[in-house]
């Protein structure tokens, strides 16, 4: 885990009990590593050749060798972008190799929409515009 977390008896940690780190599943590590370096300007630290950890994505996290993809079809949660120009984001995705699985849509409180990475693992991503 981070070394950003403090183990602090009382519970005043703003990390308590939090949302502090997510794994995702690969087939092809390096493939994540390109596509999310290009669109979300991510960084990666390597753990050998079946783990990244994640850096420069507003959560700490990485990716681990997998077959598995993870889709809201199968139950999987969705992890959402927050985008200040959803359309450029959609550029950068689609050039990157990314698919557009669900085109912009409406719903209250802004705007989104769904992408795989070239793993196949789905995504989406908001705007309040």
């Amino acid at each position: 885990m981070p070394d950003n977390i403090t183990n602090n008896k009382n519970g005043s940690d703003s990390n308590h009990e939090k949302i502090n780190y997510i794994e995702l599943p690969a087939k092809d590590i390096e493939k994540a590593k390109a596509f999310f370096s290009q669109v979300f300007a991510w960084t990666f630290e390597d753990f050998g050749p079946e783990y990244t950890a994640i850096h420069n994505a507003g959560i700490d996290g990485g990716f681990y060798k997998s077959d598995l993809s993870v889709s809201t079809k199968n139950g999987s949660a969705l992890v959402v972008f927050f985008s200040n120009d959803l359309e450029s984001t959609q550029q950068k995705i689609e050039t990157s190799n990314g698919e557009i699985t669900e085109a912009i849509f409406s719903f209250p409180g802004g705007r989104r929409f769904h992408f795989t990475d070239p793993n196949g693992n789905e995504y989406a991503v908001w705007s309040d515009t």
